[in-house]
Formats: structure tokens, C-alpha cells, sequence
């Protein structure tokens, strides 16, 4: 899944994501361990995603932070 396409999801939509993402990876996971893998980069696929999607929370938190005020 590509940055630009996440940026277009409100946070809801993307926590959905991280849920089904992290599904994704212990299907994988069961798969492994009973031999029957269909696509081996599923895993590593997943794992970025994620990473992309909480980069992305974590940017969006970090705006909403530095725009709330000064602190004065």
C-alpha cells in the first residue's frame, strides 16, 4: 500500500488496517508452521505496512500537537 493512498484514509480507516494487517501476519505465521506458505513475502509486506500507517498516525498526532497552541 502506498503513503499517498494512506493519506487519503481518516485515522478510523487506518487502525482497520493496522487490525487487518497484524490478522494478515499471524495467518502467515500458522502457515509457516504447518508448511503451507503461499507467498513468502506476505510477512514483510505486512510488517511495513504497518510501520507506514503508524509513521503516518504518529505525523498527523505530532500537526495536531505543534497547531493546538504555544502553550501560552
Amino acid at each position: 500500500m502506498r503513503a499517498s493512498e494512506l493519506r487519503e484514509k481518516n485515522d478510523e480507516e487506518l487502525y482497520q488496517l493496522i487490525r487487518e494487517r497484524r490478522d494478515d501476519m499471524m495467518h502467515f505465521r500458522l502457515q509457516m508452521a504447518t508448511g503451507v506458505v503461499d507467498n513468502v513475502r506476505s510477512s514483510r509486506e505486512a510488517r511495513k505496512d504497518i510501520a507506514r500507517i503508524k509513521t503516518l498516525l504518529n505525523e498527523r498526532k505530532r500537526a495536531g500537537e505543534s497547531a493546538g497552541g504555544d502553550g501560552n
